[in-house]
């Protein structure tokens, strides 16, 4: 049983998957192992993301790989009712469908966890929160996780630090082939097609305020400043801070940059980040964005009581007037930017992403009762055999250590 929106879109959702499926090698030499070995042969997965077409050729692959999925997606606006259809055509099972009330969404990702799972691959970690309040009598049977955000990590260690994480998760997010390119080449271009496609503005000149400088932040900065935008950082860390002062743009409190920014864009897993003391000096006409996983960095319900509207102006452009008359645009009703208002991340940047949540299935399913019920790095060797792939898929080739040089470069005694 599946519950989606329309299954007369499984055709257009095909084309979506053909397409991404083109240029996700790293996927497509996996496919090709696993649909032989089948490692997952006779196993349920239960997969919560944002269910677009990169990510539909991953459940894909899996499928080819033995296993029984059942998925759902990870934020409301993200699911595109055409990849639900074609998936449940491919025989999947899914609960999705686009622009889910909160009282659907849950329901969603009810129905994935009461599949019993085995596996889980997971994005913000509602699905493993749930798993853990509802379905606790499913726990004994969870071999293990996956999480591949910052926010659904968070969320993990406050449960291991409570000791209630009944079972291992694998942090994806910290793996040097995720964080180094999803967060930081993924979401930088993602985050400006989402921007520009929901307001056909201009950057270039804007002063662009981008609040948080994870690898997430770095990347939607870089970009900003590629564009023509006059960049300037809001951080809490000292550290991160001074790295933002390094490369080269502004860094200042947000209280100062507020009624300074055309742009502002909150990149940081917190809530409340943009609140009524920053709306009440910004300018007339200012955009805000956010582009971290939940709609909790923007506070919409301070808009929502002193502010008159929402009223949509365009498609993912809601427009509040203050007090006053000071029109601010809230994009994407302050959801995920990149993937409410666009396709999210390239396809070539989320095959290494998803090569990476395939593997530590594979590494959680060959190391069953060995892994302590905590939140786990991914091996350097996983890591590195994705790196080979993409290097592989892209046809570069790159120098090797000779013996007399791993030698030296093992020794403490060095040689002059």
């Amino acid at each position: 049983m599946s519950l989606i929106r329309d299954g007369s879109l499984a055709g257009p959702g095909m084309e979506k998957i053909n397409w991404v499926k083109e240029y996700m090698p790293v996927l497509n030499e996996l496919e090709q192992d696993f649909s032989r070995s089948r490692p997952f042969n006779g196993l349920r997965i239960a997969v919560c993301i944002h269910l677009e077409a990169k990510t539909a050729y991953m459940a894909l692959v899996l499928k080819k790989a033995g296993a029984q999925l059942t998925i759902t997606g990870s934020n409301p606006l993200s699911t595109q009712d055409d990849i639900a259809a074609a998936l449940v055509q491919e025989g999947i099972e899914v609960y999705a469908w686009h622009n889910a009330s909160p009282q659907e969404y849950h329901n969603h990702i009810y129905q994935t966890a009461a599949c019993k799972p085995h596996l889980i691959i997971d994005d913000g970690g509602d699905l493993i929160s749930l798993l853990h309040k509802d379905f606790r009598e499913h726990l004994p049977h969870v071999y293990g996780g996956a999480e591949e955000t910052t926010t659904g990590l968070i969320r993990l260690r406050a449960m291991e630090k409570e000791q209630i994480l009944a079972f291992p998760v694998v942090a994806v997010n910290d793996a040097s082939c995720k964080y180094l390119f999803d967060n930081r080449y993924g979401t930088g271009q993602s985050v400006w097609d989402g921007i520009m496609r929901a307001t056909n503005l201009s950057v270039a000149g804007k002063n662009i305020v981008i609040i948080g400088y994870g690898w997430c932040g770095k990347g939607v900065a870089m970009r900003a400043a590629g564009l023509g935008g006059r960049v300037i950082i809001c951080e809490v860390d000292p550290i991160k801070a001074l790295e933002a002062y390094m490369d080269g743009f502004q860094v200042m409190p947000l209280l100062e940059a507020a009624p300074k920014g055309d742009i502002f864009i909150t990149v940081t897993g917190c809530s409340n980040v943009i609140t009524a003391e920053h709306f009440t000096i910004m300018k007339d006409k200012a955009i805000l964005a956010n582009a971290g996983h939940f709609d909790v960095e923007i506070d919409k319900k301070y808009l929502a009581a002193y502010a008159k509207g929402p009223r949509r102006v365009r498609s993912n452009v809601d427009e509040y007037i203050m007090p006053g008359g000071k029109k601010i645009y809230l994009l994407s009703e302050g959801r995920l930017v990149n993937l409410a208002a666009a396709d999210g991340h390239p396809a070539e940047i989320m095959d290494m992403s998803f090569g990476l949540q395939i593997l530590s299935l594979h590494y959680l399913l060959s190391n069953r009762g060995n892994l302590d019920n905590k939140v786990i790095n991914l091996p350097l060797e996983v890591d590195r055999q994705v790196a080979w792939l993409k290097l592989k898929g892209l046809q570069l080739e790159i120098d090797k250590l000779s013996p007399e040089q791993k030698k030296y470069m093992e020794s403490w005694e060095l040689e002059s």
